[in-house]
């Protein structure tokens, strides 16, 4: 042939199809990845010699980012704009992992659906700022749900699917974007750079939650994160529905005088008659401030029923704005520890409650949990205050823990009985309690602490009943008596911390709920994602998708036992897990493993370490040995258990439909975490062992000894793979 022929010319040479009128109009309005042949997603770096460079490397990487990032705004967002969404913010995290399974499964698909996200978020933004929606729950029976606001919107189990499938849409077309990228690399390498992107996209969301930065913040990174995505390819629809969504979070954060805490958004109401302020948080109103001199005397029942006290010193857990602060210094108090989570609330105290409390000298302030508190402080204190510290929201989307759960359990009043002063010390705590059994609960809590009766004062009707429970360990320091009903429930613990949980058992409409999503969720990977037979091979993968998921909330749940629930030990967790899945795949990359079954039998060692090893006896270590043995015992399982899944992963022949199940298998992981109301915490290492059990069985045939391959010549440095070392 000679040097003329079309086939010896480059490949870009070649005379290109003309485009159809209708592919032409498409490229102009999606960009030109909207339509995209079957082969050309995993040409690059499948099946050859050549390595994406670094420009596809970092494209993934950001790809990575923006999944994570949205991800998270998406959960602190929504739960912030639909009334009472905070109390189930793990339903948003499940639509997340549907969806970007979904999206991985696309991965080869002709139409590419990464260019209609900017337009789904857009949609689902304007949609819940333009049509508030809220969330009907009954209170009081099953479960308590705490919020002094009437919903009139769908019922729970109705309107908890419709939120997760439009989550798990706009992650599915996010996730398409990502897969379309992850199969040009070998499996563990592109696995390494997804994690590399997460471990950024948890580092830039928490400093913005440090920053207390608003909607404008997460819409701005998002906006420039998409845009270097599609580059000069995106199209008119999605470069519109970015603007529109840039605009619609602008309005937003400039027009409203909200506030964004790492928990809440706050808004400030006018002051009202009675010369009181109203704190609102998620659409939910919260607190009230309130002159010292102006609060009912029941406020004041623990001080007046303990004459003798000095009140040298006084705790005050839930400080929020000031009242109690206030309170406790007007009652006498010559020291006042003031301890409050929420550092946007104990400003808006320090800025707007008249009385000035948090600047007086006799007042120091910790943003701090108050479980934390008690476990770090060595003082003794007169009086110990639990002042209507519930929450609005949970530690994080993986578990149903508040922040407020590790108050109420049993291990959590005794050890608020050590920091007493003996003889004359006073625990106190009051809230509106909703319902009688748990006002009785709580008395019964802290009979079985204190070995007697407290003392209950209550004012008010029905739901808006204030009770105060007021104990002392030594019975003659408080005079009054407490009378237990025929039935009571009993304490909540360390273990099983749902205190406001009737009975250990799931409530209905988190059955239901959960069984629409389950149903809905089968029924989309069928219809978007073609038939799941590719998926059945990967069954192990699915497997240890689901224990994976229950072990990382384990872990989570532990941490904030131990060091409290505040974001930013929620935050070093996650970033703590990610850098072990990093450790893993690092180590896969460099070593083979010869005998994988003994990666399982050194996992099943050490879920029965931590089986094994209470954490009451963690909770009595120093700060240091703490965190030390806290680490060893949570995260070596977490390690191994990914050795296991990279050293599978590795060699998968199709990486994308291997992480879709995996990712799949987390969301029924996260399903499953529910079974915890049931049993508690602990019980759940119990599963993930079974389920690890269950991966070992479906995967048998990858546990052969793995033959070691002869390193292939280097001709370029581009031709050597990390993957392949």
């Amino acid at each position: 042939m000679t040097g003329d022929s079309a086939s010896s010319r480059p490949a870009e040479a070649l005379p290109r199809p003309s485009q159809s009128p209708t592919r032409r109009a498409v490229t102009v309005l999606l960009g030109r990845d909207a339509v995209t042949s079957p082969g050309r997603a995993g040409a690059p770096g499948v099946g050859g010699n050549e390595e994406p460079g670094a420009l596809v490397r970092l494209r993934l990487v950001m790809l990575s980012f923006l999944m994570l990032f949205v991800e998270l705004a998406l959960i602190r967002w929504l739960g912030a704009n639909i009334v009472y969404l905070s109390y189930y913010s793990n339903f948003v995290l499940l639509g997340s992992f549907l969806g970007i399974g979904i999206g991985f499964l696309r991965a080869r698909s002709r139409v590419n659906l990464f260019p209609l996200a900017p337009v789904a978020l857009a949609l689902l933004v304007l949609f819940v700022l333009r049509f508030p929606v809220q969330i009907s729950h009954t209170s009081g029976k099953q479960l308590i749900f705490f919020g002094a606001l009437k919903t009139t919107g769908l019922p729970t189990w109705l309107m908890l699917p419709v939120i997760f499938l439009a989550v798990a849409a706009v992650m599915a077309m996010i996730g398409e974007g990502v897969a379309r990228t992850f199969v040009r690399f070998k499996p563990l390498e592109a696995y390494r750079l997804d994690i590399l992107g997460s471990i950024v996209g948890i580092a830039t969301f928490s400093a913005l939650s440090f920053f207390d930065a608003k909607p404008l913040a997460w819409g701005i990174i998002t906006a420039v994160a998409l845009l270097a995505a599609y580059g000069r390819r995106i199209g008119l629809i999605p470069f519109a529905a970015l603007a529109s969504l840039a605009g619609l979070l602008t309005a937003q954060s400039l027009t409203s005088h909200d506030l964004w805490s790492p928990y809440y958004r706050i808004t400030v109401g006018a002051e009202t008659p009675a010369h009181t302020i109203p704190i609102v948080v998620n659409g939910i109103p919260h607190q009230a401030i309130t002159r010292a001199a102006k609060r009912p005397p029941i406020f004041y029942r623990p001080y007046t029923q303990a004459p003798g006290n000095p009140l040298n010193n006084v705790l005050v857990v839930g400080a929020g704005t000031g009242n109690d602060v206030a309170g406790a210094l007007r009652m006498g108090a010559k020291h006042v520890d003031a301890v409050e989570i929420d550092p946007m609330i104990y400003k808006l105290g320090r800025k707007l409650n008249g009385d000035q409390p948090y600047q007086d000298p006799r007042v120091s302030v910790h943003i701090n949990d108050g479980r934390a508190f008690l476990s770090q402080t060595e003082k003794k204190y007169d009086l110990i205050l639990f002042a209507l510290p519930d929450s609005l929201t949970l530690v994080a989307g993986q578990s149903s823990l508040r922040l407020e759960s590790y108050l109420f359990t049993l291990q959590a009043m005794q050890a608020a009985r050590t920091h007493l002063v003996p003889g004359t010390g006073v625990f106190a705590m009051y809230n509106y309690y909703r319902t009688d059994w748990l006002k009785d609960r709580l008395a019964n809590t802290l009979d079985v602490a204190y070995d007697h009766p407290p003392c209950i004062n209550t004012v008010g009707l029905n739901r808006q009943q204030l009770s105060v429970l007021t104990i002392s360990a030594n019975p003659a320091a408080v005079h009054c008596t407490w009378h237990a009903p025929a039935s009571v429930r009993p304490p909540a613990t360390d273990d099983h911390p749902f205190i406001y949980l009737a009975s250990n058992t799931i409530p209905s409409f988190y059955l239901v709920t959960l069984a629409l999503i389950l149903l809905a969720s089968m029924l989309l990977v069928r219809a978007f994602s073609g038939p799941v037979r590719k998926a059945r091979g990967f069954a192990d993968l699915f497997f240890m998708g689901a224990a994976f998921m229950l072990l990382e909330t384990k872990s989570i749940v532990q941490f904030a036992l131990l060091f409290g629930t505040t974001w930013f030990v929620n935050a070093l967790v996650f970033g703590g897990v990610l850098l072990a899945v990093l450790a893993a795949v690092e180590t896969s990359r460099r070593v083979v493993i010869r005998r994988p079954r003994l990666l399982y039998a050194g996992l099943l060692a050490a879920l029965a370490v931590a089986w094994i090893v209470p954490q009451s006896s963690l909770l009595s270590l120093g700060l240091a040995p703490r965190f030390v043995a806290a680490v060893l015992i949570a995260f070596a399982p977490i390690f191994l258990a990914n050795l296991v899944f990279t050293q599978r992963f590795r060699d998968v022949g199709d990486s994308t439909v291997a992480f879709a199940a995996n990712l799949l298998g987390a969301m029924v992981g996260g399903v499953i975490e529910y079974v915890s109301l049931i049993t508690g915490y602990r019980a759940l290492l119990i599963i993930v062992a079974g389920l690890y059990g269950l991966a070992f069985l479906a995967g048998r045939r990858h546990l052969r000894t793995p033959e070691i391959a002869a390193p292939e010549p280097a001709l370029t440095p581009r031709a050597a793979s990390p993957a392949a070392t």
